[in-house]
């Protein structure tokens, strides 16, 4: 038994397994410690990962070579991809897992990670040496050494759990919460504050009368998260369905909101804005008759379903009563009701883009308890702050992700420069470059910065080189053929286009919004022989990226031009060079948000609020440029 190592990842939930497989993968002695070893990466809400701009972050994670988006393959239980009637930026993956593989295969994936080690216990202390992180002090009286901890706690930091009047302490329903962390780091100077959020009610799936319910079956296509063609998984697919509250359910709601502890007062601290509780709804929504709620199997196997949209802190009497009044719930039976949890979090503008706490050097954070909500949200995190922990990055001097790179960049930007005053969700409007950072491209930005790091394999790294030349040989080769009308003109009626009076070359065919290389490629032998030539595993990607690419190329390169702009600002360095609090010619408000945050670069000074077009302006003067 070993009691030193080189990283300590504190919690075993999203954002923690990333950390600890990123830091062991790149081969430092990782001991990733949790409560309890049978519920490592558990979905303690839906049983889904993806959706609205979140989908686009697990990409990315699989392509700098985390390990979400495999997982997430292997569980798959159905995948759709949301906004298919919008433009590809905003294309989002989402999928259902089957939630006890899902935490099977996390499992897998640790176990087989040399370097990694796994101790359960719970951390009630870090160890402190001359203002650094040493180790950390748990339950059972053992103090293990590292120059390097990432504390992933979630929801457990002080937690404690709401249904109706009744309180019951824990970081999630039948655990314990974790205490005296919080404490230790405010005493060091760490700002801390507390967060709500809730889940719903888990019903069981013999008691639903799905005649009275609306079947919502995934996509066909077989599409996936994970870049790697071998990552699929064999699960049967299942469909989700949907019902509706009406006015009966609210009724009932709205007599029960003096026992609501977010109407009481017996929860004060700040809830989801993007993932309210039902009883928020009806109060927000006044005017609204109906609510959609969504039936979610939680498996391949099990009977326990989840029902998305209806979290809850309400005793779990009328909580029952209510769902009774939605005709397929007439004869109900849950395994539990919903519950509100309130949590620690610290604040994040406190951190460097590395996730380094600029307080306690050595110690990083990720997840929920920087703020943010979400498993991929978290998971992002995880994956940053155990690259930079095991590259003993300091500072900003590590690996960071930029604005116009990745959504885990907008993501770790705004919580440095902006804070959180509710659980930070990600949206694709969160982003300025969403046309850069499509989830169909994630490889193309990403698997590079994860080869030089070194958490790209070589088999990865080589399927990716052969992808982006095949891509881009597609591309050339659409620019170069040129097309008859005669060879086209009979397809083009069939679908309703224009037919040619000129030749033209292919690509100007697959710009035309109503046309695509695969409905091209009936009409073209020269495109359909190209495109049989790719492997089948990959051909389908290739195609549509390079579709993609031709398409959308004025807009791409408009936002490429616009995003380059900006990185001419984040190259002009700050450091410590300006005592803010003395620059009288700074706004007040700019000269104690830039004392606060400390921004490295005059791009992060931009993006800081409070700090005007004209305190940069200031700046670039104080800085002689």
């Amino acid at each position: 038994m070993r009691f030193n190592y080189d990283v300590i990842v504190i919690g075993a939930g999203h954002a923690g397994c990333e950390a600890a497989a990123a830091a062991a993968r790149l081969g430092r002695d990782t001991l990733l410690i949790t409560i309890d070893m049978n519920k490592i990466a558990q979905m303690s809400c839906n049983p889904a990962v993806g959706g609205i701009a979140k989908g686009q972050i697990v990409r990315e994670i699989d392509a700098l070579g985390g390990r979400m988006g495999i997982v997430t393959d292997r569980s798959s239980i159905q995948f759709r991809m949301l906004n298919r009637s919008k433009g590809p930026a905003m294309w989002s993956p989402r999928a259902q897992a089957d939630r006890q593989k899902f935490i099977a295969h996390w499992r897998e994936q640790l176990d087989a990670t040399p370097h990694l080690y796994i101790w359960q216990d719970s951390v009630t202390g870090l160890t402190i040496e001359q203002g650094r992180v040493a180790g950390v002090k748990t339950a059972l009286g053992v103090q293990f050494a590292a120059p390097r901890v990432i504390l992933t706690a979630g929801t457990f930091l002080n937690g404690l759990m709401h249904i109706g009047r009744t309180q019951i302490p824990g970081g999630r329903i039948s655990e314990p919460p974790a205490t005296g962390i919080t404490e230790q780091l405010r005493e060091l100077g760490l700002r801390t504050d507390r967060m709500k959020t809730g889940t719903p009610v888990r019903i069981d799936r013999k008691s639903i009368d799905f005649s009275r319910a609306e079947r919502q079956d995934g996509d066909a296509d077989g599409r996936h998260f994970s870049y790697l063609p071998s990552e699929r998984g064999e699960l049967k697919q299942q469909p989700c369905w949907i019902v509706y509250t009406n006015e009966e359910v609210h009724d009932i709601l709205r007599q029960a909101l003096p026992e609501s502890p977010l109407y009481n007062g017996q929860i004060q601290s700040i809830g989801p804005r993007y993932c309210p509780s039902i009883e928020t709804k009806i109060v927000t929504f006044a005017d609204k008759t109906e609510h959609q709620l969504f039936i979610e199997p939680e498996g391949e196997t099990t009977d326990e379903m989840y029902l998305n949209g209806f979290s809850s802190s309400l005793p779990w009497k009328v909580q029952i009563e209510a769902l009774q009044k939605i005709p397929a719930f007439a004869n109900l039976h849950i395994y539990r009701p919903g519950y509100a949890i309130e949590y620690d979090f610290f604040d994040p503008t406190q951190l460097y883009h590395t996730l380094e706490s600029k307080i306690v050097g050595g110690l990083y954070l990720a997840g929920q308890v920087n703020g943010t909500t979400g498993y991929e949200e978290a998971a992002g995190q995880g994956l940053i702050a155990g690259i930079n922990a095991a590259i003993g990055s300091h500072g900003d001097d590590g690996f960071t992700l930029a604005r116009d790179e990745a959504y885990i960049g907008v993501l770790i930007d705004d919580l440095v420069n902006k804070g959180v005053d509710e659980p930070y969700r990600m949206f694709t409007s969160r982003a300025e470059y969403r046309i850069l950072l499509r989830q169909d491209n994630a490889d193309l930005r990403l698997t590079p910065r994860g080869a030089e790091v070194g958490l790209v394999e070589p088999t990865r790294r080589e399927l990716f080189e052969y992808k982006r030349a095949a891509i881009d040989e597609l591309v050339e080769f659409s620019k170069q053929l040129a097309i008859h009308p005669k060879e086209v003109n009979e397809r083009l009626a069939a679908i309703g286009a224009s037919p040619l009076t000129a030749g033209c070359r292919l690509r100007d065919l697959v710009v035309r919004p109503q046309l695509s290389i695969a409905a091209l490629a009936g009409a073209v032998p020269q495109l359909a022989e190209h495109l049989e030539a790719l492997p089948a595993a990959l051909r389908d990607e290739i195609v549509e990226e390079a579709e993609i690419q031709m398409k959308y190329a004025g807009y791409i390169e408009r936002e490429r031009a616009l995003a380059d702009k900006m990185q001419r600002l984040d190259a002009i360095t700050l450091g410590d060079k300006i005592d803010y609090l003395a620059a009288t010619a700074l706004s007040t408000e700019a000269r104690q948000k830039l004392d606060a945050i400390r921004p490295a670069t005059i791009g992060q000074a931009s993006r800081i609020p409070g700090v005007s077009p004209s305190d940069i302006n200031i700046l670039l003067l104080l800085l002689g440029k």
